[in-house]
């Protein structure tokens, strides 16, 4: 019964100094000499990182090429949206991609959609995770309207989502020779392994009257139908890269790739722009100079509060007096 006792007072102590702010703390006391030697150690900090990570995103190399306007036919330049929706007219088209600079593999491919928000609300809910683990076991699919069923019968991968799957489709030749495009493992292994069943596959998927983006292999599981993997993961911004495949031999400068591409995907419709990105990586990732700037930036303003600081504290030295 004390030992009980005893515990409840120490707890009763314990709350008590918290509510009253009582608690052993460390209270350092920020002096002028501090506050300078923090801002001084930011900036000697944060300026080299700055510039150790702008150099590694300019040794990347990018190549990028909008082809959305120049794949469309002279005539039909004035009504783009008729032309991607008339299956009679082919969408064959050729581009050419001069290397300015030595890329080394492996190159990766990425498709660029500008002014395309897939962060809209309804178009981000409009799936269903655990039908897409679960296939037609799962049988409540209403987050899915209005791509939830058709025919009576439901759709599988249901959504607008997949609906709209990117569907362009590239090919690139060098020299006469067909450079080999690697697809495999260009989705998160995670996504693979555990949010797409391997029993799962497509059914009753883009046959209505209205077709979206792309077809699905309907005797691949959906754990293998990568580009669908990739699309699923939706962009939080309206201009976005999603990761087509890999090159996996060197370019050299000059080298002149030519780009063979069937021009299927409807951006005319909402204002879009679909660009073609080939690219290098380095130990950072891809070319992003946003971090290098942030990083230089916030050393070099933390180097000049730390020099008006100096400049205040010895113009305005607290004299000690004695006696």
């Amino acid at each position: 019964m004390d030992t009980d006792r005893e515990r409840h007072r120490a707890r009763e102590t314990a709350f008590y100094l918290f509510t009253q702010q009582s608690l052993p703390a460390c209270k350092p006391v920020l002096t002028p000499g501090w506050v300078i030697a923090i801002f001084l150690f930011m900036g000697v900090i944060f300026i080299p990182v700055g510039l150790i990570t702008l150099r590694a995103s300019h040794c990347v190399v990018e190549i990028v090429d909008r082809y959305d306007i120049d794949c469309v036919p002279e005539p039909s330049r004035m009504d783009k949206v008729s032309y991607i929706q008339d299956d009679s007219i082919p969408k064959n088209c050729s581009h050419f991609m001069k290397v300015h600079k030595y890329m080394k593999a492996p190159i990766y491919i990425y498709y660029q959609l500008d002014n395309y928000y897939q962060n809209h609300r309804r178009y981000v809910k409009s799936r269903s995770d655990k039908q897409l683990l679960d296939g037609q076991k799962y049988h409540d699919t209403s987050s899915c309207q209005p791509v939830e069923s058709n025919n009576n019968r439901p759709i599988v991968p249901c959504g607008l989502i997949a609906w709209s799957l990117f569907n362009d489709t590239f090919e690139f030749i060098r020299e006469g020779a067909e450079l080999k495009v690697n697809r495999k493992n260009i989705a998160w292994k995670s996504d693979r392994g555990h949010k797409f069943g391997k029993n799962v596959y497509p059914s009753n998927f883009q046959n209505g009257t209205l077709i979206g983006g792309g077809k699905l292999n309907p005797e691949i599981p959906l754990s293998d139908q990568e580009d669908l993997i990739v699309w699923m993961r939706t962009s939080a911004l309206p201009s976005f890269r999603k990761l087509y495949g890999r090159i996996e031999e060197d370019l050299d400068v000059d080298d002149v790739v030519v780009v063979n591409l069937m021009n299927n995907y409807n951006t005319y419709s909402f204002g879009g722009k679909k660009k073609l990105v080939l690219s290098t990586s380095s130990w950072l990732g891809g070319k992003n100079d946003f971090l290098g700037h942030a990083c230089v930036f916030v050393g070099c303003s933390s180097l000049t509060l730390a020099i008006i600081f100096m400049l205040l504290h010895v113009k305005y030295r607290r004299k000690s007096f004695s006696g």
